[in-house]
């Protein structure tokens, strides 16, 4: 499935009853039938239509996960010196968590560079994950100079399908890892192949069933301008469309931004490497890593926690700071 295995670990992601996890941040969204509003206030993304569930039956397929993503091992420049240092400090942030995850996802630009030993780097910095399963997709970062991901493929590919791309089933929530960086010629591009297995993958499922998408590039046009969008995702996403709710998750744009669009919501998420200008920066015509007032880095940086809570079906995001 795209996915090695770190040290066994019992999964324990429940929740409180009232969707709040105990440090009291976990901010809920409906899986179905509400009208939900995402802001995002203080680093922290939320939202209303929070519906209780003291009542309801005792959960037992409860999911906890966690995405990371754009380590860009192997950059060197002023926005970060030491990408090393900040991804293995996101790392030790994962692992000091007080539930640990069912799995970690990274989302892609695992390496800056695409070199052997970056992506070594990378797969023994995750293996220390507190987790039993790490999942990846790759970035552009990851394909420069590449011919169909291979060497991504052959640090990350096991059980995955052409480019890298697979999905599995976990706790009733099925799970999609897409990729759309496939080369510099391929980027924003999903294929036909990846398109007919979405299509083929999802046939004969119920609707009720809560899917979650994993890639690098935004499946929603954030900014097609600074090539911010997957240019044949519409078609995938009719696919999806059926379900009461869906959830994407990309990095790529090292900055957090929702959107929803009918059943479907997408969120961007931050990095552990270095920022980049907001869309529609004045004067920035291509994204170029952003260098911050010293103190300021690890505040831009971060991680993002998910939980699924099959009663009342509520799915959770918390997106914290590397401070």
């Amino acid at each position: 499935m795209g996915a090695f295995k770190s040290d066994p670990a019992p999964v324990a992601p429940s929740a409180d009853s009232d969707g709040v996890d105990r440090r009291g941040f976990l901010k809920c969204m409906a899986w179905a039938g509400t009208a939900t509003v995402w802001t995002i206030s203080g680093g922290l993304l939320s939202s209303c239509g929070i519906q209780k569930a003291a009542t309801q039956p005792s959960r037992t397929k409860d999911l906890y996960f966690v995405q990371i993503s754009d380590s860009h091992i192997g950059f060197k420049g002023p926005a970060n010196p030491d990408v090393t240092g900040t991804f293995t400090h996101a790392i030790a942030q994962v692992n000091a968590l007080p539930h640990r995850p069912a799995f970690v996802a990274h989302t892609g630009d695992l390496t800056h560079l695409t070199q052997a030993d970056e992506f070594d780097t990378v797969q023994q910095l995750l293996g220390t994950l507190k987790t039993p399963e790490v999942h990846t997709v790759p970035g552009e970062h990851d394909a420069v100079g590449d011919t169909n991901n291979q060497k991504y493929l052959s640090f990350f590919g096991k059980n995955s399908r052409g480019n890298g791309y697979y999905s599995f089933d976990l706790n009733g929530v099925h799970f999609l890892f897409l990729v759309n960086t496939s080369g510099v010629e391929n980027l924003g591009v999903l294929g036909r192949e990846q398109l007919d297995f979405v299509k083929k993958d999802l046939a004969g499922r119920s609707a009720d069933t809560p899917l979650v998408v994993f890639s690098h590039i935004p499946l929603f046009a954030m900014y097609p301008q600074w090539g911010w969008y997957t240019h044949d995702s519409m078609e995938a996403l009719s696919n999806m469309r059926r379900f009461s709710s869906v959830t994407c998750l990309n990095g790529h744009v090292h900055q957090l931004m929702s959107k929803t669009e009918g059943n479907i919501t997408f969120h961007a998420a931050t990095c552990t490497a270095y920022p980049l200008p907001h869309p529609g920066a004045p004067g920035v015509t291509v994204p170029q890593p952003v260098v911050l007032p010293a103190g300021e880095l690890y505040g831009a940086l971060g991680i993002r926690e998910a939980s699924y809570v099959v009663h009342p079906g509520t799915l959770a995001i918390k997106d914290d700071g590397l401070v």
